[in-house]
């Protein structure tokens, strides 16, 4: 089967012509031998099947860093090339397509963001180009599609190059084209890009980047909650409830089995937070109170990402995030985090040094809760209002700012300072947004929903040989001295390496009052990552680093929960 690559520079959208060209049935894989990702997918060229592959967004064909290492080696798999090339930035573009060229690989053009080009006054004669080049080049709009009907159509013409050159006269040949084909005019600055610049500005950037932080959460929890209530609890105990008590019934009301099975019964009830039983808390943790957060999470991040706001808010935060030994780009994995924290930890190879990849990674794993974990936090001390919330997640940021200006001053390496490409403002392509959903739900379902099922497993097994109370026993010390806990608390630990979420929600059913509900929240959120997290990072980091990390880790839940146990 023949291979199409799409290749171009990052943010000059790749993504919504990929989602054009193949549809909804797209696999993520990582290229071999590393942890870059990238996409596929098929489409019909004629009466042929052909794989589209969507190659990690490149600058050059020499490599500067992991990303570009892997699209200059997935070069060589290719059949036939879609350069896609941003109009409104044409000089820096054709550097990539001038190296292209010298592969003499069939190619075609497309000239993406048509629209945007005209709006900056910029005029570009493309069959003049199409002349220069020896091959098609077609004007697209990945956002609409205007375009993509033709480019597909034009894909049989493709040749490749007859334009040569000298490779120390390149950039110099890349200005004779310019001058050919482009021409500039005057114009003034719409809406958009003036609010853009207000983005980035101190400001009026920070009020901005405030106010779109607020309504996204405050639309992530609307829409999680909404799901919630409306739709997986009237499920969960209308439709699921009923066979439960029947299996529960039939099952005797108690035993081995049913412990496992069905988990404790409260006041003759199964309560799908308390019960622990694979069958009530074990689905309704990840799929009903856990996925609707995960849905609005990533549906609110990716309309971010499709509009251009995350580049911004990275140059907005390079200030502060070099505090902590980052520069503005370290805030990606942290966002990435609150969502959940496999992706937080994938997200830290953006960064370009091994020292900010430990920061970064180790303040992820510190003192940002995934949103599973955050929903769970609410329900148990969000009651209380802000005297709940606020020690819990103050506290966080504290020892993140701490940790970090420590990792800062004693971690070997160095921090460069930020180079992010900053996209022009788009409307998002509703195509695009839905599939990248759908895939981080699938993602989040494979990783999360076995550990889910694990921990109430293993939580039933300790429970019942008693081990729970074994060590209960053993950690006293620690567990009801330093940190004013009861001994039952161990057994959310233990099972925090499995699922956090599934920890913070067996301290519910242990009557523990507010002050014990922010000390074993704090410890649980900063003691050690979940287990799919912890193998990320094992994989990013290297078992050297992932030791170091985790003893500072430890170091700070001991630190944090002790202090909190003094001072509240």
């Amino acid at each position: 089967m023949r291979k199409v690559l799409l290749m171009g520079n990052p943010n000059v959208g790749k993504s919504a012509i990929f989602s054009r060209l193949t549809g909804v049935n797209v696999i993520v894989s990582n290229y071999p031998g590393t942890t870059v990702a990238f996409t596929r997918g098929y489409m019909r060229l004629g009466e042929e099947k052909v794989e589209v592959i969507d190659v990690p967004g490149t600058y050059t064909l020499k490599p500067t860093s992991k990303a570009e290492e892997v699209a200059t080696k997935m070069l060589k798999e290719g059949d036939l090339i879609i350069n896609v090339v941003d109009s409104t930035n044409l000089e820096r573009n054709l550097n990539l397509t001038f190296q292209l060229i010298k592969q003499n690989i069939p190619m075609v053009i497309a000239l993406n963001f048509w629209d945007d080009r005209e709006h900056k006054g910029i005029s570009i004669d493309v069959k003049k180009l199409e002349k220069i080049f020896g091959f098609p080049v077609v004007p697209t709009v990945g956002v609409t599609g205007e375009g993509i009907k033709n480019l597909v159509e034009r894909l049989p013409e493709a040749k490749a190059g007859t334009y040569d050159y000298e490779e120390k006269e390149k950039w110099h040949e890349i200005g004779k084209v310019i001058d050919q084909v482009q021409v500039l005019r005057h114009r003034h600055h719409t809406f958009l890009e003036s609010f853009a610049d207000a983005c980035i500005k101190p400001s009026t950037g920070i009020l901005i980047a405030i106010a779109v932080l607020y309504f996204s959460f405050t639309a992530i929890r609307f829409i999680g909650e909404g799901l919630i209530g409306y739709i997986m609890e009237p499920l969960f105990e209308n439709l699921w409830k009923p066979l439960i008590m029947r299996l529960s019934a039939f099952l005797g009301s108690k035993g081995f089995l049913h412990n496992i099975l069905i988990g404790q019964l409260v006041e003759g009830e199964v309560d799908f937070m308390q019960s622990f039983g694979l069958l009530s808390t074990g689905l309704f943790v990840p799929l009903g109170a856990v996925l609707p957060y995960i849905f609005s999470f990533y549906l609110i991040l990716g309309l971010l990402e499709d509009i251009g706001y995350l580049p911004r808010l990275a140059i907005l935060i390079d200030r502060l995030m070099h505090i902590v030994g980052l520069h503005g780009a370290g805030f990606i994995p942290m966002l990435l985090g609150l969502g959940c924290n496999v992706p937080g930890a994938l997200a830290c190879r953006v960064l370009e040094t091994k020292k900010e990849r430990f920061i970064a990674a180790t303040l992820m794993a510190i003192a940002i809760p995934c949103m599973a974990q955050i929903a769970m936090i609410a329900g148990l001390v969000g009651k209380y209002g802000a005297k709940g919330l606020f020690p819990v997640f103050g506290t966080l940021f504290i020892v993140w700012i701490i940790a970090g200006i420590l990792m800062k001053k004693y971690v070997k390496g160095e921090s460069p300072a930020i180079f992010v490409e900053i996209p022009p403002y788009h409307l998002p392509y509703y195509g695009a947004v839905i599939k990248k959903l759908w895939m981080r739900i699938i993602h989040f379902l494979k990783e999360a929903f076995p550990f889910v099922l694990l921990g109430v497993f293993i939580v039933n097994i300790l429970y019942s040989l008693k081990i729970i109370d074994f060590l209960g026993e053993i950690s006293a010390p620690l567990i009801t001295r330093l940190f004013g806990l009861p001994p039952e608390a161990v057994g959310a630990l233990i099972i925090g390496f499995l699922r956090k979420d599934v920890a913070v929600g067996m301290l519910s059913p242990l009557g523990l009052s507010l002050k014990q509900l922010v000390i074993a929240s704090v410890i649980l959120c900063i003691y050690f990552p979940c287990v799919a997290t912890f193998t990320v990072l094992v994989k990013e980091l290297g078992i050297k680093d992932m030791f170091k990390s985790t003893a500072i880790m430890i170091s700070f839940a001991i630190l944090a929960g002790g202090v909190l146990n003094l001072i509240l």
